[in-house]
């Protein structure tokens, strides 16, 4: 392969068709510094975390020398481009037609050959989705990663709760908006915030216009109203910028790659995302999803938070663009040949099947392995019920009539800890610590100096003083009055559960309105290392009992009366191995990742007290709860 150096046009401003400028680095190929003529394949990325950040520059250093220009663009609102004002604010249109603007500008360009694929992650997912959504004629491939679809069920609000990784996000884009820019008062009023992290999501929600510094830059404290207050799927949710998959018949026919992690936040959008577009077109479609939290799929670790998953799990950065480059280079160059013959569209990495001791760096050796698939879900799943049985059990038997349901009482002032799960990063500043120069604390970006406040990925299901919310004397959440367990016996057989999974309950309240959460934990069973054993949380989510009848409506309970519930957690690939148990978790809080529900009734985000809720979970013949898991035959 020929390598070229590269030449860098830096803030080359493209207009956009309202006559916005949009700063954009151009790197392209050159010999002995200077520029080579004629068309070259283009990849293109659209930020609003600074295209002279490092993750992305190491994607032009990547690609550049192997024969591709490359295009780092910052968003209008954002660093050196121009703007409207209203970033982040969901009524606008512009990330959609910027995106389309950009792609058919680069096309016309001498240095590109008119085929441009998009890249990014998380934001720079939605930016591709959004730009796909436009169908530009010149965009040729796509490879979104870790992307939301649709922000009311997974990015902003789930199962009617709402995720709180977006109040933190909020102030890491509010640190450095253009609003901002010029106000370091201002600036350190936000950087203050994330200092208080803790007070602030002990204070709220409700969180009124003006209690934070998020009130010095108006679109995003009008978004954090937003996502705390409109808990029903409305007019804003159903907007193209907030769902995507409401317009899945405007997405360009186009190869794709989706990639994500069982530990991403995003595991059901992006496998959905692939589903639909598989059924809907003819250009060949493929998914990744491994091991991983949200950025885990470029890290050089073989362990997600507490648990290791192996050598085989890690990508890294050079695997990751060895990868996009194998990708990009069927579709973009002159003399593309496409999909090649015989590749599975799908490759997920199954885990389990590792010793459960401790590894040398301290985690739990939990094992896995990737396996190729035709399609997703898988054909050959079996929906298998296993259903609640009222002495805490759980089996694949219909329980007995008549038995009594199991109570606890749900105090929202002293809500179930997370500990884990699937979602973004949450980081708080810390205060400088002894030792640190001056010099450097200054030099360095303080959003590297953030340590996590919650962090990501499996863990043993215990509190303990590293887990914020947990208390003394930090029980397993097991040990817990306001946690039910229900758990198989020990297995005889390894069961491979792959896909999503379904819990449905029957429950009852004396709330106005109420949570039920449920969790997906893999027990493993004790050893030296492990004397209590360790209960790996694979998945969980929630349901408002309000909604329980749908998104578009609110329905309160009736406090006694006895109703099904239902909730659907994110899909998942595990080997429950012998001597493991598979267990569900039902409680009705997992704080600070959502938000706890009062239990009043109120308005939600605007309620203005608590109350204690007495809750029951019912599993006989008449209400059989159970859970349904996508059971692989051996």
């Amino acid at each position: 392969m020929t390598s070229y150096g590269i030449v860098l046009a830096k803030d080359v401003m493209v207009e956009m068709r309202d006559g916005i400028r949009l700063a954009s680095d151009i790197y392209r190929p050159a010999r002995d510094g200077q520029l080579v003529d004629g068309g070259f394949p283009t990849i293109m990325l659209r930020t609003p975390y600074d295209k002279t950040d490092r993750r992305y520059v190491e994607i032009a250093d990547f690609f550049t020398p192997r024969g591709y220009a490359v295009v780092l663009q910052d968003m209008r609102d954002r660093y050196r481009s121009e703007g409207t004002g209203d970033y982040y604010h969901v009524v606008t249109p512009h990330t959609g037609e910027d995106g389309y603007d950009t792609v058919e500008w680069i096309a016309s360009q001498s240095w590109s050959n008119g085929r441009i694929g998009t890249v990014g992650s998380s934001y720079a997912g939605i930016t591709q989705v959004r730009a796909a959504l436009e169908r530009p004629p010149h965009l040729t491939a796509i490879w979104p990663d870790v992307v939301p679809t649709n922000s009311f069920h997974n990015q902003s609000r789930e199962g009617g709760a709402m995720q709180q990784h977006m109040f933190w996000a909020l102030f890491i884009h509010a640190q450095d908006a253009q609003d901002i820019a010029d106000d370091p008062a201002k600036q350190a009023e936000v950087w203050n915030d994330l200092r208080d992290l803790r007070r602030l999501f002990r204070a709220g929600p409700p969180w009124e216009r003006g209690s934070t510094s998020l009130r010095h830059v108006p679109p995003l404290e009008e978004t954090l109203i937003e996502y705390s207050t409109r808990g029903a799927y409305d007019e804003y949710w159903q907007r193209v910028e907030n769902d995507f998959t409401r317009h899945w018949d405007q997405h360009a026919d186009v190869p794709g790659t989706y990639s994500t992690g069982w530990y991403d936040p995003f595991p059901a959008a992006d496998s959905e995302y692939f589903a639909a577009m598989a059924a809907k077109n003819e250009s060949p479609q493929r998914l990744v999803i491994g091991p991983w939290s949200h950025v885990g799929m470029r890290g050089d670790a073989t362990f997600c938070h507490d648990v290791d998953f192996g050598p085989e799990s890690v990508w890294g950065v050079q695997r990751y663009f060895a990868e996009q480059l194998a990708f990009f280079s069927r579709w973009l160059p002159d003399h593309a040949t496409g999909h090649p013959d015989g590749e599975a569209p799908v490759r997920i990495f199954v885990m389990g099947g590792g010793s459960g001791r401790r590894t040398a760096e301290g985690k739990l050796d939990h094992g896995g392995r990737w396996r190729e698939e035709q399609e997703w879900p898988l054909a050959r799943a079996i929906p298998t019920s296993f259903h609640l049985q009222p002495d805490g059990g759980l089996s694949t038997e219909q329980p007995s009539p008549g038995a009594e349901p199991r109570r606890y009482t749900f105090d929202p002032t002293r809500p179930v800890p997370t500990i884990g799960g699937l979602y973004c990063s949450i980081g708080e500043l810390p205060a400088e610590g002894a030792g640190m120069e001056q010099a450097w604390a200054r030099l360095l970006n303080p959003v590297l100096r953030l340590r996590d406040l919650l962090t990501p990925g499996p863990a043993d299901q215990k509190e303990s003083a590293a887990f914020f919310g947990s208390t003394e004397p930090y029980p397993r959440l097991s040990e817990r009055p306001d946690v039910l367990v229900y758990r198989t016996e020990p297995l005889t057989e390894p069961i491979e559960v792959t896909g999503p999974v379904t819990v449905h309950l029957w429950v009852s309240t004396s709330a106005l309105d109420t949570d039920f959460t449920a969790k997906l934990v893999d027990v493993h069973p004790a050893n030296e290392d492990y004397p209590e054993g360790y209960d790996m949380l694979l998945n969980d989510s929630v349901i408002r009992c309000r909604f329980r009848e749908g998104w578009e409506r609110e329905v309160p309970m009736e406090p006694g009366v006895v109703v099904p519930v239902t909730i659907t957690l994110p899909p998942t690939s595990n080997l429950f191995d012998v001597g493991h148990r598979i267990r569900v978790d039902i409680s009705s809080s997992n704080w600070p990742r959502l938000d706890v529900n009062p239990n009043t009734g109120e308005p939600i985000g605007r309620h203005t007290h608590t109350v204690t809720a007495e809750q029951a979970v019912y599993a006989d013949s008449e209400h059989p709860s159970h859970v349904v898991l996508p059971v692989i035959p051996r």
